[in-house]
């Protein structure tokens, strides 16, 4: 063995070390990582052999190769505007924003060829045929149903390319100029009507309230007349009623003293000279009118025998 060693020449021994050095080498590059949210499409003599998840493998040198590598994030692709025809022959530019991600490494690789511009031809299609059964003004105020419906028939489409369309929208909506200048013209009359509109209604509003006000004013005045009439009859009720209560009760008072006068005069059995003396006095009441006329008494012609006796009635009492 030593002799073979010594045997060997320095070019012999550069060579074996290049080989050693090469196949550690192609062992090292065979050696594959593949990292988180990606996946790598394996051929394997010009056929897909296999597709590597994340973690480590490793590759047959010469034999396999990487087709493709695949990125399992959702991404986003923004396609240029693109003039579509509405229902009523307006032009338009349209641009969308697809939002998408790969479901299926083999079939995103095998399916179709440049897929992203496959995605793009056919959102344009289906943006066009969607656009062509509306009107300006629907168009311009049914994004969220056209977005549903470019995403249905996209994800659909795509499904045999390994590709799953998550979200499609519409970035911007740019008719053309004298339609934005009549829409500009429109929609500033609106807010001029609406303007008038909310000053009328708020003239309207304040005759209202200033209308209701005057009435208020006015029902409470009357209500404040009327309560202080009621409290002025009732006033003048309860002073009648009080009036009339002390009349009433000075009169039964003097009724009272009357009866009772009466009454003692009764008891006190008067003789004919009492009588006939109040007779007397009574008549001289009369006299004493106003009156001008005096009916006198038949008996008259004896007054001065009637007062002499009534004066020594009073005396023998």
């Amino acid at each position: 063995m030593t002799g073979l060693i010594l045997a060997l020449t320095p070019g012999v021994i550069v060579a074996i070390v290049a080989v050693i050095a090469l196949i550690l080498i192609v062992i090292i590059s065979s050696i594959k990582i593949v990292p988180q949210a990606k996946a790598y499409v394996i051929q394997r003599l010009g056929s897909y052999y296999t597709t590597w998840q994340t973690g480590v493998h490793f590759k047959m040198p010469i034999i396999d190769k990487i087709a493709k590598q695949v990125s399992l994030k959702e991404q986003v692709v923004d396609f240029p505007p693109q003039p579509v025809i509405t229902k009523d022959n307006v032009t338009m530019q349209i641009d969308t924003v697809v939002f998408y991600c790969i479901t299926d490494p083999k079939l995103f690789t095998y399916g179709v060829d440049r897929p992203i511009t496959a995605i793009e031809n056919l959102s344009a299609t289906t943006l066009r045929n969607i656009i062509g059964e509306l009107e300006l003004d629907h168009t311009l105020t049914s994004r969220d149903t056209i977005n549903s419906k470019i995403r249905a028939i996209l994800d659909e489409a795509t499904d045999p390319w390994g590709i799953k369309v998550t979200r499609v929208e519409l970035k911007n909506i740019i008719p053309p100029a004298e339609i934005q200048d009549a829409m500009e013209k429109q929609m500033k009359a609106e807010r001029q009507r609406r303007e008038a509109i909310l000053r009328a209604e708020g003239e309207k509003q304040s005759k209202i309230l200033v209308a209701e006000g005057l009435k208020e004013s006015q029902i409470l005045a009357a209500q404040a007349e009327k309560e202080a009439a009621i409290l002025k009859a009732e006033a003048v009720k309860e002073a009648k009623i009080k009036e009339a209560e002390g009349e009433a009760l000075a009169l039964r008072t003097v009724q009272q003293a009357q009866a009772d006068a009466i009454r003692f005069i009764n008891d006190a059995q008067p003789g004919d000279g009492y009588i006939t003396l109040q007779k007397l006095r009574a008549f001289e009441a009369a006299a004493n009118g106003n009156a001008t006329k005096i009916i006198i008494p038949s008996e008259i012609a004896g007054v001065a025998g009637l007062a002499e006796g009534v004066v020594q009635a009073v005396k023998k009492d």
